[in-house]
Order: structure tokens, then C-alpha cells, then sequence
């Protein structure tokens, strides 16, 4: 983990939603993220789900533009009003199960933007002032769409939207909306450990602690892999030596 990724999760990953980055290319997963994965049930949602759509992605590798087609989002207008809880990176409070009746009531909606124009992106049209109060941030995950594998924190908009409805306790709803993406499945599976822990709190404090102690323990887990190897290492080298000095 770069020093860069570490300083932005361990205070909390700053949720910028992303379908396509300047620094993307082939990675390890095959699927079209068009596809649909074979394991979709349909389930009724009870609650509206949303998305500010800022078209600063490619639209055939859009996952909120494929939700828009399945009529599963609703694409919200740049000063419309939302109540529900909404994913931004100019949020300060990470999203939790104390959402759940805010989710139940009003829905939930993402900001659809690109990594590379973050700054060039109008965080501050796209919310009323009255209900800033309900603007969330995710805590650390990992990707799994085909354009971000693997990278922490850069999730596509489905992925974000899934994960707010998991750690909230809509867990059904969120494997329906991954359900329509052959690699959705695969974000749950990667996440696993870390999707029932934060939904495991109470509130976004305990979720940030639960995060930090993971990050801490996967550190741990580095340096120890790096010490061991380098003493493997070293001791290939005495052996050679070793040997050497005894001709």
C-alpha cells in the first residue's frame, strides 16, 4: 500500500465515484461489466436510489448509465433536491447502520464523476444545504470492476451503492443491484470480511476504527511477509558461501 493510499483510509477513503481512470488498462478481470451475472433474483426496493450523472465517464463502461437502462436509478438534476443519504468525497461522516431508516425513507444516491477531475467536479450544486447533513463517505474496499481491480477505495458507482446498502443492512438489495454485472459477485466475495464488520457498527466512529484496526493488521501482515522474506533471502546467501569457502 502506497504511503498516499494509507494517509487517505486510514482516516477514511474518500468515496469519488469512478468509471473510467487516466492511469486504467487491462486488468485481470475478463467480463464486460454489461454482462449480467446468472445469480440475478429480482427483489422489490423499497426506497429510491439516485445519481447525479457529471458525464465525465465513458458512457459503455458507466455503471450508473447501465443502471439508468434497467431503470434501477433515477438520474437526478444538478440542483434537485434528495434527501436520502448521499455519497460524495466532500462528505465527513462515513455511511452506517444508523443510515438504515434514512435509506428506508428518502433512498440513497451517488455522484458520478471521474478520479482524474476531482477538482474540476461542483461538489457544492449538487446538494441543498438543509440536507448536508446526510452526506456520507464509504470506508475502505476494494474494487472489483474491470477498469479499477484491485485498487482501494476506487469503486464504480454500482460498487458504491452496494456497499452503502450492505453496511446500512440491505443486504439482499445489495447483491441484487451487483447481481447485474458478471464481476458484481466478485466485489462481495473480495470485500467479505470488511462489508460484515462495518455492518457489524453501530455508527461511523466504530466503522473508522474497525477500518484503521484492519489497515494496521494488514501492515503488519506486509512488514512480516517483507522480514521474513529478506531473512530467506539472507540465509540462501550464507548457504552459497558456505559452500563455497568449504572447496
Amino acid at each position: 500500500m502506497s504511503s498516499d493510499d494509507e494517509t487517505v483510509c486510514q482516516i477514511i477513503s474518500k468515496v469519488k465515484i469512478n468509471e473510467e481512470d487516466e492511469d486504467s488498462g487491462d486488468n485481470s478481470s475478463s467480463e464486460n461489466s454489461s454482462e449480467t451475472s446468472e445469480d440475478s433474483v429480482e427483489i422489490e426496493v423499497p426506497f429510491k436510489v439516485g445519481m447525479w450523472d457529471l458525464k465525465q465517464c465513458d458512457p459503455k463502461r458507466c455503471t450508473g448509465r447501465k443502471l439508468m437502462r434497467l431503470e434501477m436509478i433515477d438520474k437526478l438534476g444538478m440542483s434537485a433536491m434528495f434527501n436520502g443519504i448521499v455519497l460524495t468525497p466532500v462528505a465527513t461522516e462515513s455511511v452506517s447502520a444508523m443510515d438504515n431508516q434514512i435509506i428506508a425513507k428518502y433512498g440513497v444516491a451517488v455522484v458520478d464523476c471521474s478520479w482524474a477531475r476531482l477538482n474540476d467536479t461542483p461538489f457544492h450544486k449538487l446538494q441543498h444545504r438543509k440536507a448536508k447533513k446526510n452526506l456520507r463517505l464509504l470506508p475502505y474496499l476494494v474494487a472489483a470492476n474491470p477498469v479499477n481491480y484491485g485498487h482501494p477505495c476506487k469503486l464504480s458507482c454500482v460498487e458504491a451503492l452496494a456497499a452503502a446498502m450492505y453496511i446500512a443492512g440491505f443486504k439482499e438489495i445489495s447483491d441484487l443491484y451487483m447481481s447485474k454485472f458478471n464481476w458484481g459477485p466478485t466485489f462481495i466475495r473480495l470485500n467479505q470480511e470488511l462489508l460484515d464488520g462495518y455492518a457489524n457498527c453501530k455508527d461511523g466512529k466504530e466503522i473508522v476504527a474497525f477500518q484503521n484496526q484492519y489497515l494496521d493488521q494488514l501492515d503488519n501482515d506486509y512488514n512480516h511477509e517483507s522480514s521474513s522474506t529478506e531473512s530467506s533471502s539472507e540465509s540462501s546467501e550464507d548457504d552459497v558461501d558456505t559452500t563455497v569457502r568449504n572447496r
